[in-house]
């Protein structure tokens, strides 16, 4: 009898816990395993578990959340077993596999899973589904887990589950699925962390290259980045450097990523994205530079648009990445934001950034109307959801019960987002299948060569004339069901109808703005001055590059843009002109409307003809009815912004203050920012609205009551608990907190009235520190600290040196822990 067993010639600090593991997955079915970076989790885990007795002759699968970590992960794996990949371990991602029929261990991209459950709900074939680096909380992890968690009550007790993560508190999630939590300590040699902001004159890419610079040499320097732009320009900066740059980011193929994770010889850089973070492995890291930013999904609701934000990371994020520098021996990083920054505990789920459409067609297919019924860490938030069902019925992909119809069923069986399998299937109808797959597949994500291109018609040209130029898209055309690839001639004409019939909100039509005005194709004027402006049917502005090429069509289907919410930069659009401009246009039906009248600033009904806000004729309603006032008036702010509400101070500082305890938990308290309200202005705004029509009326309106009901008594007494508007300091004044800087409350106070005291309170529970601004008599910041008792210590000598000459009238004491804490002059504290 052959054996499985594989037994590793090193030791990893997780190995210390896999009795315990193996022992949890024998009797209770399953774990959730906390481990560090670099405790070996994700390679050692999966191969202790090839001999286990309940495995029988099924198999593992492992989850991991990019496509470069489940390639990697399986390559190292098959590398312990000194076997090739697809052999006892193998893996598959959305575009490649490498699984035969021997393979044992199956590390497979999250999307995978769900698929694999519609086609096998009980997953006969496997013994136990692991999830890997669960801390990321990806949408597909949170829904994946939600499924197999269901399977394993209804269908299959036997399956064993297996959640692993780094960073993310263990309990809430062991105790939400009933298993227990076995902690793997690690083995982490220190890291060196190192602050080193760049000043307020500076690029922070600029600032980035010079530390790089003075670190490089030594073994691998690890260089966290956003994205791949800032990738190319940082290794345009590093040319000459006396050392190998190299890149590591999701959009390399495979053989690629494999080649710089492999060890190297000699120094070098890596400039990485957060797909180094976990899961994968670069040998030989002394030195991490952390430039603080990751690129994230920010889904505007209003507009169902998502951008890529740039933003701060969060702690858990940090602590990873540093991580990175101390698997070796000793390391150091430097992280480019200021030491009193606060930045989040924990990274955000993905649930909450993103539009929700797949998720609920998914979940239709599954039989599931309500994600109640159903385990989550953090459930999907019921706006964006009930959102995203309203499109997916008005699409027609559900019916008013939240079933799927025979649509729905078609686009779930796609394997991209329902709006870009809406186009595959009305392909279908118009007698093009294969361009209309291949348009969807370059709008959801465009290969290298072609991603830069913003004429879809062109990208789709490029890819026709040359189609062996990208095999990767070729080989997931030919994925799709009923696609011939490169045997269809199609009409752009037609093409262009079709994208116009399945993103209707992405219609837009060219509005003329400045002095530089130039001929279209078709005679139309148009401007050039800083880009051409648009229009979209949502109401939204978008604007093209000057010098674009589409900017001398008057209508286009806008399919992506940087989610601007002012006036978003065109990324992708197809320019529609003659036979289907005419066929959209003829369809726009009449109806009536609550216009904006942007001189008068007042509410306006009428009856239009429009595609979406597009209007193409229209005429007045009379004697509309209040609602239809209120309505017509809530799109007037949501136009204008909430700048046009009676905002006081106190007010900006209320929100501001809600927004900090949402990011301290998200689960808790709602979010209070500019575009949230605005996104609710039903729920909190509309009960107020009774009786105005005119944005001038809005100015008695009492906001600080509206929202003062709107976040509700108990959670208002606890913001006044635990971030207070006030603070009382030594001198007995009680000082205002200003919550709105970026890197946290701020307290601005004269120095003098802070003697005695020792440190600065804590805000929220201790969750949230305290800056102080400490101010000369004359109210000009001498010193800002988040930690006074070391001020005093450290830093008041030299205060006191450069400011008690200027300052002679006020006392200077040389102990200031043991002096008077005061606002007044010498002389006045004498009388006092």
């Amino acid at each position: 009898m052959t054996t499985n067993a594989f037994s590793p010639s090193d030791s990893l600090p997780v190995d210390e816990v896999l009795p315990d593991l193996l022992d949890a997955l024998r009797r209770h079915g399953g774990a959730v395993l906390e481990a560090p970076p670099g405790a070996g989790k994700s390679t050692r885990v999966p191969l202790a578990l090839l001999d286990a007795d309940w495995r029988q002759d099924r198999r593992i699968l492992m989850l991991e959340p990019r496509r470069v970590a489940a390639r990697s992960v399986a390559t190292y794996m098959a590398s312990q077993l000194d076997e090739s990949v697809g052999q006892r371990v193998g893996y598959r991602t959305r575009l490649d596999s490498r699984v035969g029929r021997d393979t044992v261990i199956e590390v497979v991209t999250e999307g995978v899973l769900t698929r694999m459950l519609h086609e096998d709900p009980a997953l006969e074939r496997y013994a136990a589904v692991l999830f890997d680096e669960f801390h990321e909380r990806s949408l597909q992890a949170d829904l994946g887990l939600a499924l197999v968690q269901e399977v394993r009550q209804a269908l299959r007790e036997d399956l064993r589950l297996l959640v692993m993560s780094a960073t993310l508190d263990a309990e809430p999630l062991g105790e939400g699925l009933a298993l227990p939590v076995v902690r793997s300590e690690g083995r982490q040699y220190p890291v060196t962390v190192h602050y080193r902001a760049p000043g307020r004159e500076r690029h922070w890419l600029d600032h980035c290259a010079d530390c790089v610079r003075e670190v490089a040499g030594q073994g691998t320097v690890l260089v966290f980045l956003p994205g791949a732009g800032e990738i190319r320009r940082l290794s345009e900066a590093l040319a000459g450097l006396d050392c190998a740059v190299e890149v590591l980011h999701g959009r390399l193929d495979g053989d690629e990523q494999q080649r710089v994770l492999r060890a190297s010889q000699g120094p070098r850089v890596v400039l990485a994205t957060n797909v180094a973070e976990t899961s994968v492995t670069l040998d030989g890291v002394t030195t991490v530079v952390d430039s603080g930013l990751q690129r994230s999904p920010q889904y505007d609701p209003r507009r169902h648009r998502s951008r890529l934000a740039t933003r701060r990371i969060s702690q858990a994020n940090a602590d990873q990445r540093a991580g990175r520098a101390g698997r070796l021996g000793p390391g150091q990083c430097l992280r480019l934001w200021p030491r009193e920054e606060v930045l989040a505990r924990h990274i955000e789920a993905e649930s909450s950034q993103v539009a929700l459409d797949g998720l609920v067609l998914d979940l239709a297919r599954w039989g599931c109307r309500d994600p109640d019924e159903l385990f989550w860490l953090t459930p999907p938030p019921a706006g964006p959801w009930r959102a995203a069902r309203a499109r997916l019925e008005r699409l027609g992909a559900l019916d008013d019960r939240g079933a799927l119809s025979e649509l729905g069923r078609e686009l779930a069986e796609l394997p991209m987002d329902p709006e870009q399998g809406a186009l595959v299937v009305r392909g279908h109808q118009h007698g093009c299948p294969e361009s209309a797959a291949i348009l969807a597949l370059l709008i959801q994500d465009a290969p290298a060569g072609l991603d830069r291109e913003v004429d879809l018609q062109r990208r789709w040209q490029r890819y026709r004339a040359r189609p062996g130029d990208w095999p990767l898209l070729r080989k997931a055309l030919r994925r799709l069901r009923g696609v011939r690839a490169d045997r269809e001639e199609a009409d752009a004409s037609l093409l262009g109808r079709v994208l116009a019939e399945a993103f209707p909100d992405g219609l837009a039509r060219r509005r003329e703005q400045g002095t530089s005005r130039h001929s279209g194709a078709d005679g139309s004027r148009y401007v050039l001055a800083d880009g051409t402006r648009y229009v979209l049917a949502d109401g939204s502005g978008a604007r093209l590059q000057p010098g674009s090429a589409l900017a001398g069509h008057e209508w286009l289907v806008v399919l992506d843009t940087d989610g601007d919410p002012r006036e978003g930069r065109i990324r992708l659009a197809w320019g529609l002109d003659g036979e289907a401009l005419a066929t959209v246009l003829e369809q726009a039906p009449w109806k009536e409307r609550l216009g904006w009248d942007e001189h008068r600033e007042r509410v306006v009904a009428e009856q239009i003809r429009a595609v979406g806000e597009l209007v193409i004729e229209r005429r007045p309603l009379p004697s509309p009815s209040p609602a239809m006032i209120e309505q017509g008036l809530l799109a007037g702010i949501r136009q204008r912004g909430l700048s046009v509400l009676p905002w006081e101070p106190r007010w900006r500082q209320w929100q501001a203050r809600v927004n900090w305890m949402h990011r301290l938990r998200p689960q808790e308290w709602p979010a209070a920012d500019d575009d949230s309200l605005l996104a609710t202005l039903e729920s909190w705004l509309l009960p107020f609205l009774a009786g105005h029509r005119s944005l001038r009326d809005l100015r008695a309106l009492p906001l600080g009551q509206a929202l003062s009901l709107w976040l509700g008594h108990e959670r208002q007494a606890r913001l006044d608990q635990w971030l207070p508007e006030r603070c009382r300091v030594a001198s007995g004044r009680s000082v205002p907190i200003d919550y709105l800087p970026d890197g946290g409350p701020r307290l601005e106070v004269k120095l003098q009235e802070c003697f005695g005291m020792e440190a600065l309170p804590s805000l929220a529970d201790g969750q949230l520190p305290l800056t102080a601004s400490l101010l000369t008599p004359a109210g000009r910041p001498a010193a800002i600290t988040g930690d006074l008792g070391r001020f005093w210590r450290e830093g008041y000598a030299e205060v006191r040196k450069d400011l008690r000459g200027r300052y002679p009238k006020h006392p200077w004491p040389e102990d200031p822990l043991r002096a008077e804490a005061t606002a007044r002059t010498k002389k006045g504290m004498g009388r006092g």
